[in-house]
């Protein structure tokens, strides 16, 4: 099942893929959600709704973030394993866990605004991205994916610079619109091996990263069962599970994100980001 937030007369609404393709408000079908937690906390009406019998809906919807005000926008650095090769970097004995500030989330074709006396090393990162949909605590790595709501797509955008002056990485990557998201979410049964998907990103049509969720050095399962032995998951809770190869800062010379440039961001089966690359003020 795909569920996207699209555009609409009233205001922003959740809206499920039919079996036409065309999207259905899920406040048409009595299911009233705002949030993604209150998404994922309407998970047993969703189970139980026959998206493929809908039809009639929105044709070509404008398409809004799908990720609205998560408890936990968590995500992991250094968790690919050609990621770490490409940086020279030691691969961490553990997960490597920062968090984005909720005021960077965007839409899956809003510009991304980079402002030039802030950075002048803004850099894209595709990830694969999980939503947590149970209260969890303690959980068992054989269990962990039992606790998944859906993924989507998301561009962990990185001041370099800003991380390499801070000394960490929260602000760097906290800037408004430095973490777009969507196009919608696909529901957890609907993708049988995350760990085998396929990832790119293209610059102004070129390919700059092509990598797969199998470089993963900690899976998905790993990261939810160490993340949560020692903190309380919530539904709607946000999980970024890190990039693969490709990133602009160790080319050759370096390339960062120019205004004008377009990125767009892909994991297999879950969708595209596009979003061009302004100034502020543009």
């Amino acid at each position: 099942m795909r569920i996207a937030r699209i555009a609409g007369a009233p205001g922003p609404a959740y809206a499920v893929q039919a079996g036409d393709e065309s999207w259905v408000e899920l406040a048409s079908v009595g299911i009233d959600v705002a949030t993604t937690p209150d998404l994922v906390n309407a998970a047993e009406d969703l189970a139980a709704l026959d998206a493929a019998a809908l039809g009639g809906g929105v044709v070509d919807p404008e398409f809004l973030a799908p990720i609205v005000a998560p408890g936990k926008l968590m995500a992991i650095g250094l968790n690919f394993s050609d990621h770490i090769r490409e940086t020279g970097s030691v691969a961490p004995k553990n997960p490597i866990l920062f968090m984005k500030a909720n005021t960077s989330l965007t839409g899956p074709f809003d510009d991304i605004v980079v402002d030039p006396e802030m950075t002048q090393m803004a850099d894209y990162e595709t990830e694969l991205t999980v939503i947590i949909g149970q209260r969890t605590k303690g959980i068992s790595k054989s269990d962990a994916m039992g606790v998944i709501f859906g993924y989507t797509v998301a561009n962990d955008v990185t001041a370099r610079d800003c991380m390499k002056a801070d000394g960490q990485l929260v602000r760097s990557k906290s800037f408004d619109t430095y973490c777009p998201n969507g196009p919608w979410i696909t529901t957890a049964d609907s993708v049988p091996n995350p760990q085998a998907l396929a990832m790119k990103t293209w610059v102004n049509g070129e390919v700059r990263q092509d990598s797969s969720s199998s470089e993963m050095l900690f899976p998905i399962d790993h990261l939810i069962h160490f993340l949560a032995r020692g903190m309380t998951l919530e539904p709607g809770d946000i999980l970024m599970t890190g990039t693969p190869h490709g990133v602009g800062f160790v080319m050759d010379p370096p390339r960062a994100l120019q205004a004008g440039d377009v990125v767009e961001c892909e994991v297999e089966g879950l969708g595209t980001l596009r979003n061009r690359v302004v100034a502020p003020g543009n």
